[in-house]
């Protein structure tokens, strides 16, 4: 019950001008959040890689509703990339975009103007031998951004994509998209659902997960497999054994921030990893959802919520 609750107010500007006065809140933003700006991703960005794991950048964001903001949003990521170009980093490092940050909830066109700048961003990153991940949001968004996933698939075919195990529907999209050349990111997912489209307990959704893994790893594409369960990570390893797959044919992805022992223990046996690391001043929606997959965590941050309320 406190997870939906949170999870509802995760947009909520009220709350964020709150919490950014907690300090016990403000640790955890430094925890899970590499910084608000270019050159604290970068920082984060070679520390990681330098460990032999990779990186996948978010900039915080989502939701947008006017154009300026979209194209500052696109523009922001354009300087993020040549700042990792500059550095030496995109090698190691690729991008994930939101597409609500560009621009797709704008009235009228803002599914195009969504599709067009994150072909921009498509473009800059294939310009500096990286790639970009669409990454997905609530499922009123599923149609539209895998329709975009599509279109840029045919000018920047390493296009990657995200789909999210408690929905209903992941299993039949997962078999549309494991074809060969497609890289998907397969997560639980941390939006508020209702039921009559996704799977609200845990144990199924953990079931739902290993299915729609058993479809992606039997499959042409390239999985990235992004979960912390132990159980799911030794499923996951067991299932590359199972259909022949060498290191270097799917991936492991985690958050920043955690299970980092684990992230590397990955990475020094031998098999890809790939850090998820969000950084910009957005960050309030992304800390809730993080926070509300975790339990314990909770009653935390409603603590902090109360006391500076």
């Amino acid at each position: 019950m406190l997870r939906e609750a949170l999870l509802s107010v995760s947009r909520s500007e009220r709350l964020k001008a709150v919490a950014s006065d907690a300090p016990p809140l403000r640790a955890m933003v430094d925890r899970f959040v590499a910084g608000e700006r270019t050159e604290d991703a970068v920082r984060a960005t070679g520390e990681i890689v330098a460990t032999g794991r990779f990186v996948t950048l978010d900039h915080l964001g989502e939701d947008t509703l006017d154009l300026e903001r979209a194209t500052a949003t696109r523009d922001a990521y354009v300087s993020l990339l040549d700042a990792l170009g500059e550095a030496g980093l995109t090698a190691g490092a690729e991008v994930s975009v939101k597409l609500s940050a560009v621009g797709q909830a704008l009235p009228g066109d803002g599914e195009k103007i969504a599709r067009d700048y994150a072909a921009a961003i498509c473009e800059k990153a294939t310009a500096l031998g990286t790639t970009v991940t669409l990454d997905m949001e609530d499922h009123t968004t599923t149609d539209s951004t895998l329709g975009v996933l599509r279109e840029l698939r045919q000018d920047f075919p390493a296009t990657g994509g995200v789909l999210q195990a408690y929905l209903r529907r992941t299993e039949a999209d997962c078999r549309d998209l494991a074809t060969e050349g497609s890289r998907i990111r397969l997560c639980k997912g941390a939006y508020s659902e209702p039921e009559s489209v996704a799977y609200a307990d845990r144990a199924e959704v953990d079931r739902a997960y290993v299915r729609c893994m058993k479809i992606l790893m039997q499959g042409e594409g390239y999985p990235m497999l992004a979960t912390h369960d132990p159980r799911l990570v030794d499923i996951g390893g067991a299932l590359a054994v199972r259909n022949d797959r060498q290191p270097g044919s799917y991936e492991f992805q985690m958050l920043f921030g955690i299970r980092a022992d684990e992230q590397q223990r990955l990475a020094d046996m031998g098999e890809t990893v790939r850090v998820y690391v969000p950084y910009g001043d957005e960050w309030y929606g992304y800390l809730v959802r993080r926070l509300a997959e975790k339990p314990t965590n909770l009653s935390l941050l409603a603590r902090a919520l109360v006391s500076k309320g």
